[in-house]
């Protein structure tokens, strides 16, 4: 079976606070590891109210506590937000703390406007012109090395396990260059995966990190024990897509019986884009959802992307989603 993974952006649902959206997203933590996935990401998102993830190194600690043996990681820190160095320390500590369970997936995206850099005092779009390089410098740090003469004591040795993110072809490309596993971010931006697919593998060089490709596709999911229930589900997520597509993200919202029925033309479109990186569904239906996914992309992993407003729910989505595979 295909390893199974788990993305998490930590919602804030609607009436809730972050507190609790944390302690959510340590029992879900729980029941994916209960469950035998692989691997629990966190996303970093900032200045946006319905998200708690944002500190993703505080979160991942958080959730690291809450587990044993699943694999935690961010998926992932937007590089240029960050100094190389601070981001080394953080997850070289992280795995002094979970042995051989800490993964570094590192997009180029800053995720943040004018406001928002001023915020984190950085220059983010020229930060990002130096991604290669600080993802090398990453590289350097966690093998011991003391770049421009300074060491990371905490980041040296630490067995991270390091992947490059992205929506795009640049990802694609640098991840197949450093010889590095490569995750695209199809579960909200599918329009270039299977181009991005082609040119990771085909461009892919050996290096001590892998030695053939290692390609993750996002697809989001939701399992529940009728297709009915799990469209009615759904519409909490799809509330926040048309929400955050038109300018207007906030905190997770209840479900909403017919909820397409009261839409426009153009918001149903915006739905319906999402439709070849979805199953949603009863466990049959998400199965062969799934399925036809892997058909396509021929991932070597697969990371589910779930957010529903009720916890119960969304934890049963969770194994009946596993149980639809085994």
């Amino acid at each position: 079976m295909i390893p199974l993974s788990v993305l998490d952006l930590v919602p804030v649902r609607e009436g809730g606070t972050v507190g609790e959206a944390l302690a959510v997203a340590a029992r879900s933590a729980r029941v994916a590891e209960a469950a035998g996935y692989t691997r629990y990401w966190v996303a970093e998102h900032h200045g946006m109210d319905g998200i708690a993830g944002g500190a993703v190194s505080v979160v991942l600690a958080h959730l690291g506590h809450a587990t044993r043996t699943i694999r935690i990681g961010a998926g992932g820190i937007m590089l240029p937000n960050h100094n190389p160095y601070v981001i080394a320390e953080q997850f070289g500590t992280l795995d002094a703390l979970f042995p051989g369970r800490v993964d570094l997936g590192l997009g180029r995206a800053p995720g943040a406007d004018g406001r928002l850099a001023n915020a984190l005092r950085k220059d983010i779009r020229a930060a990002s012109e130096h991604f290669p390089q600080d993802v090398v410098e990453l590289q350097a740090r966690f093998a011991g090395q003391a770049v421009a003469g300074v060491p990371a004591p905490q980041a040296a040795g630490a067995a991270v396990e390091m992947w490059i993110l992205g929506s795009s072809l640049y990802g694609a490309q640098l991840a197949a260059m450093l010889g590095l596993p490569y995750a695209f971010a199809s579960h909200f931006a599918p329009a270039m995966l299977d181009q991005a697919a082609q040119v990771y593998r085909e461009r892919f060089k050996l290096s001590a990190a892998l030695d053939k490709p290692r390609f993750m596709a996002a697809i989001n999911v939701i399992a529940a024990p009728s297709d009915e229930e799990a469209v009615y589900l759904a519409s909490s997520g799809e509330q926040s897509l048309v929400a955050l597509r038109t300018g207007n993200p906030g905190r997770l919202k209840p479900p909403i019986g017919d909820y397409r029925m009261g839409l426009s033309a153009m918001e149903n479109a915006t739905i319906d884009q999402m439709r070849a990186v979805r199953a949603i569904g009863s466990p049959d239906t998400v199965r062969r959802g799934i399925e036809a996914f892997l058909e396509r992309t021929q991932a070597d992993e697969l990371m589910i992307a779930t957010s529903l407003y009720d916890a119960d729910a969304h934890c049963r989505s969770l194994e009946l989603t596993m149980e639809a595979l085994a």
